[in-house]
């Protein structure tokens, strides 16, 4: 029941014209995955169930909101008639605190590190989806400046936050913050590069998490220690990194590429140059869980349950179906 009200959520959202119907699907959305995140009753779960809880409603309320004062002004509740800017203002505020944008971005690796790790690939992919596709939407009404702003607050916060990290989770959430703020940053000038983008981002993530739990780690000290169970899966992990930092010739370059392109294409040589930079920032933390999964031999003993010891349970195909799209789409330009 959760799992279809899930999808139905963001359907309804992706399916709708009006703003009412729109807010009803990310409600629904909400409502479906809460109970989702808390399935375990472990106190962080409960916890980080609760902050994602408060956001979504205060994000839901803005939009409706907003909406309301859109209809009021304008006379009509249709999507595509955002016409006043306190209205268009307030609506990319509230998707942006949706989606966890910076500087909205505080409760997404308080949250994502609360949960276990499907729950939190569904959180940073398909929970991304019915947002991006409202901001999508109403791109157009939006002032540009505010736009660049917090794509580009987004990348470089998700580039510094997770310099310091140890969690894998806490990383895989700023990496998140990141890959968002390219997707903002384009949008205005070319929305079907913000799609490729989101849709590689979704791969390398899943790629990402579905790594991580069929070895269960959660700490890169655990990742440390996984060579010797499944070396290919280790080489794997290795490239699906580096693939999310974005290095030729793997998928995560695409998006990078062809984003700088049209940022160059636009004359916004300066925008361009920060988000290269920003892209390094993210690149460095990537490289250091490459660096601890494939070229050390961990000296210390783990406190956690050894992976070897136990027999995953998890289904091959998706994580190789993942692997496989995060690592070979590059012909696709």
């Amino acid at each position: 029941t959760l799992l279809s009200s899930l999808g139905l959520g963001t359907t309804l959202t992706f399916a709708s014209s009006h703003w009412l119907l729109a807010w009803m699907g990310l409600e629904i959305n909400t409502l479906a995955i809460i109970p989702l995140m808390a399935q375990h009753h472990h106190p962080r779960a409960v916890e980080a169930t609760t902050k994602y809880f408060l956001t979504q409603a205060t994000a839901a309320a803005m939009i409706l909101f907003a909406s309301t004062t859109n209809a009021w002004i304008t006379g009509v509740w249709d999507m595509n008639n955002v016409s006043s800017p306190v209205a268009s203002t307030m609506i990319i505020a509230a998707l942006a605190l949706k989606i966890g944008l910076a500087p909205m971005h505080f409760w997404m690796p308080e949250v994502l590190q609360g949960l276990d790790l499907l729950t939190g690939l569904v959180l940073s992919t398909w929970q991304k989806l019915a947002p991006l596709a409202l901001i999508i939407q109403t791109a157009q009404a939006i002032d540009p400046l505010l736009l660049t702003a917090l794509g580009l607050m987004s990348t470089l916060i998700g580039g510094w936050g997770g310099l310091n990290q140890t969690q894998l989770r806490k990383i895989l959430a700023y990496s998140s913050i990141a890959h968002m703020g390219w997707m903002i940053i384009v949008l205005q000038y070319a929305p079907q590069l913000t799609l490729l983008a989101l849709l590689t981002y979704i791969f390398m993530t899943s790629a990402a998490f579905l790594t991580l739990k069929a070895s269960s780690a959660t700490k890169i000290g655990t990742l440390a220690t996984v060579w010797s169970k499944s070396p290919i899966l280790t080489t794997t992990t290795a490239l699906v990194l580096l693939s999310l930092g974005g290095l030729p010739p793997l998928t995560g370059f695409v998006p990078k590429w062809l984003i700088l392109q049209e940022l160059a294409k636009q004359s916004l040589p300066l925008v361009a140059t920060v988000m290269a930079l920003a892209a390094l920032l993210s690149l460095y933390f990537y490289l250091r869980l490459c660096y601890a999964t494939t070229l050390t031999i961990s000296p210390n003993t783990t406190t956690s349950t050894t992976p070897w010891r136990v027999q995953t349970t998890q289904a091959s195909f998706p994580l190789a179906l993942a692997t496989v799209m995060a690592l070979g789409l590059l012909p696709m330009t």
